[in-house]
Parts: C-alpha cells; structure tokens; sequence
C-alpha cells in the first residue's frame, strides 16, 4: 500500500479497535451501544470533540483513559504514527521511500522517521504535563478530591494540547468561565497544539537569538497569521455579540466578554471548548459566522487541529494581492511561492468547500423527507464545518440527528482529519493500481480564459 492508502486503512482500524473497546462494560455504562462508541472513537481519534453521549457520566475511568489514548493517536498525528509503523512493514530503504514517508511528516529533506517523531512525543509530553501541573495547582481548586482533579487536570490537558475539545463535564468549560488561570492555560494548550512541531521546534532552536532573520519563512507566516486570526476573530465576535441585546453576552460585564471573546476565538480554530453555551438561541447568527468561518480556516501544517490550514488561507491570499497588483508570481516575505503550493491551496479549499456543502445537502435532505428532527439550515452548516474542520462546536444538532445524518458526521470527521486530498490520492491511486503512468512529455499551447 501507498502512504495515503496506509493512512487510511490505520486511521479506520484505530476507530474499529476504539470501538469495540469502549462499547465493554468495562470502559462505558449500558446505555452506550456500539453506535454511541463508534461515533465517540471517531471523534476520538479524529480529535473532533462532538459526541452523543456524556463522557463524565456514561465512561467509567478506563473508558475515559482510553478516551484519552485516542485522543493522543489522533492528535499527535495520525499520519506521523502510522509513518512510523509503515517502516517496520515495508521493503527496502531506498531513497524513494525515505522521500516519501518523510512527506507524509511534511518534512523537508530525507531525515529519519524516528528522530522526527520523538521529537514530538517530547514536545507533547512535556506541554501536556506542564499544562496539568497549572490546571491541577492553580485552575481546578474547586475540587476538593485529589484524584478527581488530578485526572481531571491531566485529561483537560490532554484534550487542550490535541484541539479535541472533549470535557468530562457536560457544560465543558462553561464552569470556569471566570476562572482566568483555566482559560489563560486551556488557551496556551490549544495554541500550542495548532501551531506544529515544526514551529515549536523551530522557536526552540532559536530560543537564544530570536529574531525574524533566524525564522523560517512557514514559523514565520503561521505565526503572524495565527495572531491575526485570533485577534481579528476575537474582536469580530466580541462586536457581534455585543450589539445584541437579547443574547447570552447581555448578561456579561466587560472583562468577562473579553476572556469569553478571546477563548471562542481560540477555540473555534478546532478546539471546541466552549465557555459560554453556544446555540442560535443564545449566539446571534453574525456571530456564528464569525465562529464558521475561523472553524473552516482551522489550525497549522503539522498542528494537532483541522481545517484548511493557516498557511493555505496566507497562501490563497498572497495569491489575491499578486493578482491586483498586477505580478505574475506569488511573493510571501520577499520569497517567491511555487505555482504547486498555490494550485494545492486552490485544491484543498475548494475540495473542502465541496465537502462540506455536500454534507449540508445530505442533511438538508434527510430533514426535509422529515427523517430527521427539524433544524434551519444554519445550524445545520454550523454543525457540518464543526464536524469537518475537527472543532466540537455543537449548537444541539448531534444528539438529536438521527443514525444517517449522524453517519454524515462520522464521515466527514474523518475526512477532515485526513484531509480531502491524501483522501482522493489514496482513493485514486486505488482505483489505478497495476496500471503504468509514464510522465506525460507532452506540451499544450497556451490559450487564455476569461475569469
């Protein structure tokens, strides 16, 4: 099997093996039955966060452990574990190999596997502890019991720095939504988590002398395009929820606002924590669309969150400006962009487009043949790019889905974790095995196209 096809069947056998482990009685209450644990490990493992059940209530301990053991295969990186294992099952060392598994790492260069994946089990294990160790001493003082809120502080850790999103209470954070030293920390975690091994290495080696010079151009961009996203998506659902009179933020002061502001922003970009409780109801619909659309952008290359990615957004956008200004190349930090980054941006943006109209339209037609439970469709396209983008956002749509529009979910979890093009690729080289492809020779004259 080919990297993407490897992936793939991996990512589908973790899920099965979740599955079966949390439907025992050893890991979940009666009422959760192979459906409940079969959407629960795909979120799981797809580090989604949106679930059917109440994992506080219906997991016993191990089941929430192993919960969390999901939630660190998934995280972590799917592709970069499977990667890992695919060097004890294939044949041969060859260059071509090495280049290839190496890709899937997103890495640069023919470095070894192994060193590459140490690195980010260190980096992980020592933010996630370092987290818990906050959370246990200084954010979860409320809990008297000792062992509550160590496994508490260690498993909110976990979820944070894996943008899962995944609470062992029902309202999520919501409790500490005046807590500063719960929201500073859940906040630094999720970040973290979405900027990549490679940033955080990259930040690390240069710790010293930290300079843009000694940067390299991908830290740099996803760096200033995570501060802009955060930022801007803060303000932007801080004004939209302040107009209103009638919504949830009526009832804040204004240092309340400001942390619940600036934690959905965070969160939306696919952590799915919430502090506030998040419906058409209590959100106002501008405000929702602010919460889509840093959903749909999501996290970084290499980062433990979804979406399209921070670099595809600043790549489509450079692309944008070297349009009006008229250039025919796309120029980032005085350093020229190769057309492939820029077609594979187009691709993966509409790609995910694509997908998750589709699942609208999947769901819009099973609520119409009145198979479903009523819903508008807004919160229907909230839930889909929750689900597609990896984030956990519910508005009260999850639960109350029947099995096919639940199914809609699952697979689009799974797709947006993957990604739609290691999909396609995997799909595609399937459906053409055994056949030859030599590299076409062939050149097309050029004719222009009125856009």
């Amino acid at each position: 099997m080919t990297v993407p096809q490897f992936t793939v069947v991996t990512g589908l056998l973790v899920i099965a093996i979740g599955t079966f482990i949390l439907s025992t009685p050893l890991c979940s209450s009666p009422q959760v039955g192979i459906w409940e644990a079969l959407f629960t490990a795909t979120s799981a493992v797809t580090v989604t966060g949106l679930t059917i059940i109440d994992v506080g209530s219906e997991l016993t301990t191990f089941g929430q452990s192993v919960l969390a053991t999901m939630l660190l295969i998934g995280g972590l990186g799917l592709m970069a574990i499977t990667t890992f294992l695919q060097g004890f099952v294939v044949r041969g060392t060859e260059l071509r190999c090495r280049l290839d598994r190496g890709k899937t790492l997103d890495e640069f260069g023919v470095g070894g596997v192994g060193r590459t994946f140490r690195g980010i089990a260190l980096t992980a294990a020592v933010l996630i502890f370092s987290g818990a160790f906050a959370l246990y001493f200084f954010g979860f003082k409320d809990i008297t019991n000792v062992g509550e809120r160590l496994w508490a502080s260690l498993f909110h850790s976990i979820s944070a720095y894996n943008n899962a999103g995944f609470g062992l209470w029902s309202d999520s954070l919501q409790g500490y939504r005046t807590n500063w030293v719960v929201n500073a920390v859940m906040i630094m975690l999720i970040v973290l988590g979405g900027l990549g091994w490679r940033v955080t290495s990259d930040l690390w080696i240069n710790r010293n002398q930290l300079n843009r010079q000694n940067l390299s151009l991908h830290t740099r961009l996803v760096l200033r395009t995570t501060f802009l996203l955060t930022l801007f998506g803060g303000i932007g659902f801080l004004i939209t929820e302040s107009l209103g009179h009638e919504n949830f933020f009526s009832t804040l002061d204004f240092p309340e606002r400001l942390m619940t502001a600036l934690f959905a922003s965070v969160s939306a970009r696919t952590a799915g924590f919430t502090n506030l409780p998040i419906s058409i109801k209590t959100i106002s619909d501008s405000g929702l669309l602010v919460l889509m659309t840093l959903m749909f952008i999501g996290a970084s290359p290499g980062g433990t969150g979804g979406g399209i990615k921070t670099t595809t957004v600043a790549a489509l956008m450079a692309a944008t400006r070297s349009t009006l200004r008229g250039q025919d190349d796309v120029v980032i930090r005085k350093r020229q962009i190769s057309d492939k980054v820029v077609l594979k941006a187009v691709g993966i943006t509409v790609g995910s487009l694509l997908f998750v109209l589709m699942m609208a339209l999947l769901l819009s037609i099973t609520t119409n043949l009145g198979e479903e439970e009523s819903f508008s469709f807004l919160e229907m396209l909230f839930t889909c790019v929750s689900a597609f983008a990896t984030v956990g956002f519910d508005v009260g749509v999850t639960q109350q889905l029947g099995h096919f529009g639940q199914l809609v979910l699952i697979v689009g979890m799974f797709v947006g974790r993957l990604g739609i093009l290691l999909l396609l690729s995997a799909i595609w080289e399937a459906m053409n095995r055994g056949k030859v492809h030599h590299k076409n020779r062939i050149g097309y004259p050029k004719e222009d196209l009125y856009v």
